[in-house]
């Protein structure tokens, strides 16, 4: 189920990507894998701050109670980043899966200024709290999976 809903926020950052945003994508799944939410990134309404990630949990927190929420996943196509894995420890949502490294991400971005990569994985930013939420990821045993992750970066940044 896990890269199955990985797929879906591959295809969430290509929509992302066609309306003129960073290829971003991320979902919200309950304890049964039913998306609830999706999210792309919205560079062009906001600029960096608008991460896919932070923008669906800041809707679903609005929709959803804390104790709801613990039992939910948030599905990215990346490694969320330090400000958007803070959201999700915030409000409460249990377990975050990713696709590819925040590291992965730096080597397709380079230093470009739309995406100023922090050198933070997730988990050191949990580590740090007081709240458990369990990660999985990066997938990198799945080739097809890195590749359809991967499509929509390669060439983008350059392109900026």
């Amino acid at each position: 189920m896990d890269k199955a809903l990985l797929r879906r926020c591959a295809e969430v950052a290509h929509r992302a990507m066609e309306e003129g945003n960073h290829p971003f994508g991320a979902l919200l799944a309950d304890k049964d894998g039913n998306v609830l939410m999706e999210q792309g990134n919205a560079f062009t309404e906001g600029g960096s701050a608008y991460h896919a990630e932070t923008l669906l949990v800041l809707r679903a927190a609005k929709e959803y109670s804390p104790d709801f929420l613990a039992g939910c996943t948030l599905y990215t196509n990346f490694e969320p980043c330090c400000m958007c894995t803070g959201a999700v420890y915030w409000s409460g949502i249990g377990r975050i899966v990713y696709g590819l490294s925040e590291k992965r991400l730096l080597e397709e971005t380079g230093d470009n200024h739309e995406n100023p990569t922090f050198s933070l994985s997730s988990r050191e930013v949990i580590s740090r709290g007081q709240r458990d939420v369990e990660i999985v990821g990066p997938i990198e045993d799945d080739e097809e999976l890195a590749e359809l992750i991967l499509r929509d970066h390669r060439g983008f940044w350059e392109s900026r």
